[in-house]
């Protein structure tokens, strides 16, 4: 993704889609053609977006499935409870020292303790595993991207706050302050987020990366929805 000025500036504040890609390698690429391992995408266009709807198969399904209480941790506010919910998706109860399940090599020491210049050597030293890495599960070409962006050092430790700085703009490249405007509704807002992160689902119901290095949706679209209504409640959908 290339930096942005003022969206980048706007997300470093703290206030915040997608193509299919490889397993190991999909991840964010600037609003151009797909290059390489990333993947590129852009914002759909602002002119009327039409809600998408749960077929008759689709509200069977959902209808069965209650929805579950997710911690909301020590945040508070939408986008605090938005990443949450992210994180509870993608890394689970390991949070922030999450690391992926199929690193055959996983790092000697927890994410958090370990400065973003360990992690990169992490990766070169561990070619052909898994690197997805942290509460929101970045992976290499991703966090390399959002490291410039964020003016970040190799000497900065990948801690909460910083990670938490990241995905303020992974969550403006979705279209978080276009969505907050009244630009794109809820529906589009969440097929963004699902470009992004596996664990969420797209309007299929399945996730966008279903398949590639392990992954899948862990919440329904339904549940997702529920969540999303909860967290933005005057949000069109």
């Amino acid at each position: 993704m290339k930096a942005r000025g003022a969206t980048a500036a706007l997300c470093l504040s703290a206030i915040f889609a997608a193509q299919q890609a490889p397993a190991e390698t999909f991840s964010l690429a600037g609003h151009g053609r797909m290059q390489g391992g990333d993947i590129s995408f852009a914002l759909l266009p602002d002119a009327p977006q039409n809600r998408i709807h749960l077929d008759q198969s689709m509200r069977k399904r959902a209808g069965a499935v209650r929805m579950r209480d997710i911690p909301l941790g020590t945040g508070s506010g939408p986008a605090a409870y938005l990443k949450h919910l992210i994180g509870w998706t993608e890394a689970g109860r390991k949070g922030y020292d999450a690391v992926q399940l199929g690193a055959r090599k996983p790092p000697g020491k927890p994410p958090t303790h370990m400065t973003i210049g360990e992690i990169y050597q992490w990766i070169r030293e561990t070619p052909g595993q898994p690197h997805a890495i942290g509460r929101y599960q970045f992976i290499p070409p991703t966090l390399k991207r959002l490291v410039r962006e964020a003016g970040l050092t190799p000497g900065t430790v990948f801690s909460s706050q910083v990670q938490d700085l990241l995905a303020d703009i992974l969550l403006e490249d979705a279209g978080y302050g276009a969505f907050l405007a009244g630009r794109i509704g809820r529906h589009r807002f969440m097929e963004n987020l699902a470009g992004i992160w596996a664990g969420f689902p797209t309007s299929t119901g399945r996730s966008y990366y279903h398949g590639h290095a392990g992954n899948r949706a862990v919440i329904t679209w339904h549940e997702f929805d529920a969540h999303m209504r909860k967290i933005f409640p005057s949000e069109r959908g």
